[in-house]
């Protein structure tokens, strides 16, 4: 209970009364409540990356890479990650100006917004415009995803799938479906 001395206009100038009130204990729960949904509300309307529930790992491989990439060595070949070690992927439609995965394809594979950059990789970092308007990173050419089904860094569960994905090496190239020991298979697309 806090107890507050307040000038009382009624009674002249100089006339106090003293006010108590008390804090209702259910106020100060919905506070905080209040403050996350503002805060949640505040996130779903930012333009940006894909959310967490969608993307491997819980931490949103595609929001991890937003500012630089990574190497790292998966089943013998040196391919690109996001900073979390998620690997990058190329999809075989695409072109060096245009990518043709959207839609339901953009929520399973999702885009890794640019532009980015990776120290000691010899290649060409560009970005291209996507048709929803954002801005999504190219490494020689090639559009850069991230893979829902991978849960874990070092995973390659997307190389290969339906033969149009496969894992960008530092090279610019793709690697050949099952190449990667880590893992291939998966779904979707």
């Amino acid at each position: 209970m806090t107890t507050r001395k307040i000038l009382d206009r009624g009674f002249g100038d100089k006339a106090e009364r003293t006010i108590r009130s008390r804090i209702h204990p259910r106020i100060l729960l919905v506070l905080p409540a209040a403050a996350a949904a503002a805060a949640a509300l505040t996130a779903c309307s930012s333009p940006s990356t894909p959310s967490a529930a969608s993307s491997p790992g819980g931490t949103g491989p595609a929001a991890a890479a937003a500012l630089s990439v990574k190497t790292a060595e998966i089943g013998g070949a040196m391919v690109l990650t996001n900073a979390k070690g998620f690997t990058l992927y190329a999809f075989s439609p695409d072109t060096s100006t245009t990518s043709k995965c959207v839609g339901t394809c953009a929520h399973i594979w999702p885009p890794v917004p640019g532009p980015v950059t990776a120290a000691g990789v010899k290649g060409t970092f560009g970005t291209i415009k996507r048709a929803d308007g954002t801005t999504q990173a190219t490494f020689d050419g090639h559009p850069l995803y991230a893979y829902v089904g991978d849960t874990a860094p070092g995973q390659t569960k997307g190389n290969g799938i339906k033969g149009l994905w496969s894992e960008v090496t530092t090279s610019g190239s793709a690697v050949s479906a099952g190449s990667s020991l880590s893992g291939s298979g998966g779904g979707g697309y």
